[in-house]
């Protein structure tokens, strides 16, 4: 009798756990993707799409998903939701959508905010299958130039220069031939790279199964059993690589992707994902960074769905059973209700729970335990420069340069932060640079003859703290003058690179943390959202830290879900929807991949006979 109890139970559990994996239908599907249409030029009707503002006549019925904030992990959750049949609306406080993917044009010059390049975006790649589905095929990416990345350390006859290349093979040669002497632990740390691209799904999984199951894998220990991603991903950057090397200058190319975190207080997961990330080459939207926005939105309405901006929202509202049922909306001086069933927040864990949920739902102890799984991430200070004169002209390239003053990323870092607001400007040991104009081919269409650079740091929003209270664009002479220190210093190193670009600058601007907050709701003007410390990626700390949240009904997507940058932010969406939906949407992504491998299996050998 027990025994037949077992296998009914059994048979019960297998049934039930493969309808929830295989059973329910997928929201993505070969069918949908059609060849890219022409690109469109027009500002007027691209605005309708990106810039339509917010009224209440133009909120969709019987909604089903209110999504607060586009960027592209509201946006990626917000079009998968609208292909699963939910009614979408994406509520976006700027004038436009797009969040860090949005550009902005000033005095003929086109800038782009936070997408500088893209990897993994290779044909059939998972990512790629993503974009496509989300914008139905048409998002264009054009490949940049093999020699993405240049590394440049120290400075005058002391600077050293080292050149980052993509390809599955290419990376790791061009690499070793930089670093004859350091072949072992170059070996060693593109393991470590693969092992971390092809097991990071671990830790995503354990986002999805119920918490009990992650914690109970974990704790046990038989989550190592499986893998050492859960280990590593809780090992901080400079303990491993000091295991592998004592050469300074390769532990700075082993964390160069600065994100706010030295190399002490990072995850080596993260730091080697970043880099394998552009193993497979590096890409950037043909048209621009805003045509991401552009065409997840055009699919958002296509299922009925709506994004409308100039629409911040001042509340989530929950009702007496502590469930989300909608939000409240500025409308100059009133505030306008917008309900639905569920509330999907992408505008961080912070904003979210401190400043949209009602005063009495915010102190509750659930949401402060989950608010102190995150500390806040470094503000982002952004010099955007414009010239005369085309690229070949002045000699600017798609490759990016991130420049050191100093090998010792962690002191360097620990003493720059610990500087006081006046010391700051003059002492900035790091930076980004990246020319979008050079890497779209269709920039010179749009704005010909002139050439653009984003020049990016790391600072400390305490430094701009006093001017928080001040509107934009009037702020006074004296944060104009500080911010312009900071600038000025930037943008002469900038110059020991590209040294043509000096007497061709026609126009800057400075986009300090206090300008982050105002245009992308970033608190504290951090770019990548929560910092992203290695404590937060103890593989405890990932199962806990994930879409669902103490309140029902109200989800957290983007940054803040699994890791940064556009390609982490994207993945925050998916984790997102699937949770909304109760069905992992990755199971569908794979299954589309497959299809296309043999789809492009059947075309190759197809070839081939035409050849014989």
């Amino acid at each position: 009798m027990w025994l037949l109890i077992l296998v009914v139970w059994l048979v019960i559990w297998a049934g039930g756990t493969y309808w929830y994996l295989f059973g329910k239908p997928s929201p993505f599907s070969l069918e949908s993707v059609r060849p890219p249409a022409p690109r469109e030029f027009d500002q007027k009707k691209r605005d309708k799409v990106i810039k339509q503002g917010f009224s209440v006549d133009k909120v969709p019925q019987n909604l089903d998903v209110i999504v607060i904030g586009s960027g592209i992990g509201g946006l990626s959750a917000a079009a998968t939701l609208a292909k699963a049949g939910k009614k979408v609306l994406v509520l976006e406080q700027h004038d436009q959508a797009g969040g860090c993917c949005h550009t902005y044009v000033e005095k003929g010059f086109e800038f782009d905010v936070g997408l500088h390049y893209i990897g993994q975006v290779h044909e059939n790649s998972l990512l790629r299958i993503a974009f496509d589905q989300i914008t139905e095929g048409q998002l264009e990416f054009q490949e940049l130039q093999p020699h993405v990345d240049t590394v440049q350390i120290g400075s005058g006859d002391e600077r050293r220069e080292y050149k980052i290349f993509t390809g599955k093979h290419e990376m790791k040669a061009r690499l070793i031939e930089q670093f004859p002497n350091e072949t072992e632990a170059i070996e060693k740390f593109f393991k470590i790279m693969k092992l971390s691209a092809k097991k990071t799904h671990y830790l995503a999984t354990m986002k999805l199964i119920p918490q009990w199951v992650s914690l109970l894998l974990l704790k046990s220990g038989i989550a190592d059993l499986f893998s050492p991603v859960f280990r590593l991903s809780g090992t901080p950057a400079t303990d491993f690589v000091d295991t592998l090397t004592k050469n300074k200058d390769l532990q700075v190319i082993f964390s160069y992707f600065f994100y706010g975190v030295p190399p002490k207080e990072s995850s080596i997961l993260i730091n080697a994902l970043l880099i394998h990330h552009y193993k497979r080459g590096a890409y950037y939207p043909k048209g621009g960074a805003s045509e991401i926005a552009f065409h997840i939105i055009r699919t958002i309405q296509k299922y009925g769905g709506s994004c409308l901006v100039r629409a911040p929202v001042s509340q989530i509202m929950v009702d007496e059973k502590g469930a989300a049922y909608g939000v409240k909306v500025k409308k100059g001086q009133d505030e306008v209700e917008v309900h639905a069933p569920v509330v999907v927040s992408n505008c961080g864990v912070f904003t979210t729970f401190q400043k949209l949920l009602p005063p009495e739902i915010r102190v509750r102890h659930d949401i402060q335990e989950r608010l102190s799984m995150m500390k806040h991430g470094r503000g982002s200070m952004l010099i955007f420069s414009g010239f005369d004169g085309t690229a070949e002209d002045l000699g600017l390239v798609s490759t990016n340069f991130w420049l050191f003053k100093d090998n010792n990323m962690d002191k360097s870092m620990e003493d720059f932060f610990a500087l006081s607001k006046e010391e700051a400007p003059d002492n900035i040991p790091m930076m980004f640079i990246t020319v979008p104009s050079a890497k779209d081919p269709e920039a010179n269409i749009r704005h010909p003859g002139k050439s653009c650079m984003t020049i990016l740091t790391m600072v400390k929003y305490e430094w701009f703290e006093e001017w928080k209270d001040t509107t934009v664009r009037k702020r006074g002479d004296d944060y104009y003058n500080y911010k312009m220190r900071f600038a000025k210093n930037l943008f002469d190193w900038a110059c020991t690179v590209f040294p043509k670009v000096k007497d061709k600058l026609v126009f800057q601007d400075v986009a300090t943390p206090l300008t982050n907050m105002h245009y992308l709701g970033a608190q504290r003007g951090a770019m990548y959202s929560a910092e992203h410390n290695v404590e937060r990626f103890y593989a405890e700390a990932v199962a806990r830290n994930r879409s669902s949240t103490p309140v029902k009904n109200l989800y957290i997507s983007g940054q803040d879900v699994f890791s940064c940058g556009i390609a982490g932010a994207l993945h925050g969406g998916l984790l997102c929807a699937s949770t909304v939906l109760d069905q992992i949407v990755y199971i569908n992504l794979l299954f589309l991949k497959k299809k296309l491998k043999r789809k492009k299996a059947r075309e190759l050998a197809q070839l081939a006979k035409k050849k014989l």
